[in-house]
């Protein structure tokens, strides 16, 4: 199996890197399901990386519309590889927890929030369960 392209194993890889993240942020144990944390109050864009992301993940709806009009379930899984893709440049690009202030961190952790939720939606609508540890 590839953990590289338009694979399954790559969203799977994506999500589990983000319930990693936030295990480390918040402290949490390894071996027990993953707390989300609260939404922060604000977020703040302060790379085009986290633009990016954003942008992506509020097309969810639209895509959903489409995949219902149009028929074309491989919507979802495009959608899926794109949001993964976005994800993973906005990690490399943007640490979460050495951020440079507790807001940003708390900025960047609700991304990452988000992020999971989305991909773990459409891989859900697609039939493929996620895992929070590969």
């Amino acid at each position: 199996l590839s953990l590289n392209g338009n694979t399954a194993p790559y969203m799977l890889y994506a999500y589990a890197r983000i319930c990693g993240i936030v295990r480390k942020a918040t402290g949490q144990p390894e071996g027990k399901g993953v707390v989300w944390p609260e939404a922060a109050p604000e977020i703040l864009i302060t790379h085009d990386s986290e633009k990016q992301l954003i942008r992506n993940l509020v097309k969810l709806p639209d895509i959903l519309s489409e995949v219902e009009s149009e028929l074309y379930p491989n919507r979802l899984c495009d959608y899926l590889f794109e949001t993964s893709q976005k994800f993973n440049q906005f990690y490399e690009n943007c640490p979460v927890n050495n951020a440079e202030t507790p807001e940003l961190k708390a900025s960047r952790l609700s991304l990452c929030t988000v992020s999971a939720a989305t991909i773990r939606l459409v891989m859900n609508l697609i039939g493929i369960p996620v895992v929070e540890k590969l």
